[in-house]
């Protein structure tokens, strides 16, 4: 299995990894279906090529279970706007999660939002400054619940198999509707898979 799709897989929590899942016992009770995206709108991409400019990124450096990932989302962007409102530092572009690894239990992520400037001080801990993704890119546009992004993430999984489009390890997600104040089964998110 391509890295890609992997990756894809593990964050849309669509596979476990480890033995554990081939021993758990039968549920006693069917597991309830998962809520679907809305359908897209005329103008939504789904496999637009674009192409992504430098931009500088201050982010919350996190890691997510696969059981928590919208609350833990959600707790590390709270985290960041925290940190830019006491530094007076307005964002340059919507928030972003970028995911960077995963492993046996979830990923890791940058909770991160773009800025026109670095901050004068070197922020500490947890947040940091770097630069998000950029260069040739593609397009996907989610509408509809954060529990729904499994269904967007495997449809994306299959374009690129589909067009056999080998894509970098690293993606990310961008909020067109605010993830700290939107409704979030109305979430509107802009994927860009980078591409080689």
């Amino acid at each position: 299995m391509p890295c890609y799709r992997l990756a894809a897989l593990l964050i849309a929590g669509l596979c476990a990894v480890g033995p554990a899942l081939a021993q758990s016992p039968p549920a006693a009770e069917p597991p309830a279906a998962s809520p679907s995206p809305e359908p897209l709108k005329a103008g939504d991409a789904f496999g637009q090529e674009v192409t992504l400019p430098e931009r500088t990124i201050i982010y919350f450096n996190g890691h997510a279970n696969r059981d928590s990932v919208y609350e833990t989302l959600v707790e590390a962007h709270k985290s960041l706007k925290q940190y830019l409102d006491k530094q007076g530092i307005k964002p340059d572009g919507p928030a972003m999660t970028i995911y960077t690894e995963t492993d046996d239990t979830g990923f890791g992520f940058h909770a991160a939002v773009p800025v026109a400037e670095p901050p004068k001080e070197a922020p500490t801990g947890d947040i940091a400054v770097g630069k998000a993704p950029s260069g040739k890119a593609l397009k996907f546009v989610h509408r509809g619940p954060y529990d729904a992004m499994d269904t967007t993430y495997e449809a994306i999984t299959n374009y690129l198999d589909d067009k056999q489009i080998e894509a970098k390890e690293q993606f990310f997600e961008e909020y067109v509707t605010d993830l700290l104040t939107a409704d979030p089964d109305k979430l509107i998110v802009n994927i860009y898979v980078p591409v080689k």
